[in-house]
């Protein structure tokens, strides 16, 4: 896969990410559920934690951190992309869409608003409720999970012999 199509799949991810997140912003008032099946609504809520809005209390020092983790982490993996070769095509996808969820999440939002806007919401029975996410979350746990496969399933390539 050339590296314009790499790069291309992170550019995609983090404008629908941000697209999204200014049209929930705009038109959802924070904490309003909108129900669209028995098990999904939209719902905004702001983030300023990690995940499961882990240290989201913490004083404001985590948004600093989290930025200065994701730009790490997003340098190592556009430096991935950039050295991958053509024929690893689904650990560059995965790559990219991990890279395109990091940009949208901790890099834009944190360093503009000073915390993440999610906005899906998946529930059971009315009940139980999984954390709100968003679309650059949705990019990342889809590359992790690609990963993932590729670690588990991908046959490694034989030696070529002499």
């Amino acid at each position: 896969m050339p590296l314009a199509y790499r790069y291309g799949i992170a550019a995609i991810v983090v404008v629908l990410d941000q697209i999204s997140k200014v049209w929930v912003d705009r038109h959802i008032a924070l904490y309003e559920q909108i129900a669209y099946t028995p098990f999904f609504n939209l719902t905004k809520a702001y983030n300023t934690g990690a995940a499961f809005s882990f240290l989201s209390d913490a004083g404001g020092w985590q948004r600093w951190f989290f930025i200065g983790i994701s730009a790490v982490v997003s340098t190592v993996l556009i430096v991935w992309l950039a050295r991958m070769s053509r024929d690893e095509k689904w650990l560059s996808i995965a790559i990219a869409l991990i890279l395109g969820g990091a940009i949208g999440n901790n890099l834009i939002d944190r360093v503009i608003y000073g915390h993440v806007v999610d906005f899906l919401q998946v529930h059971w029975n009315s009940q139980a409720y999984f954390p709100s996410f968003n679309v650059a979350d949705a990019a990342i746990f889809c590359g992790a999970a690609l990963l993932l496969i590729l670690t588990f399933f991908e046959k490694p390539k034989e030696p070529a012999s002499p």
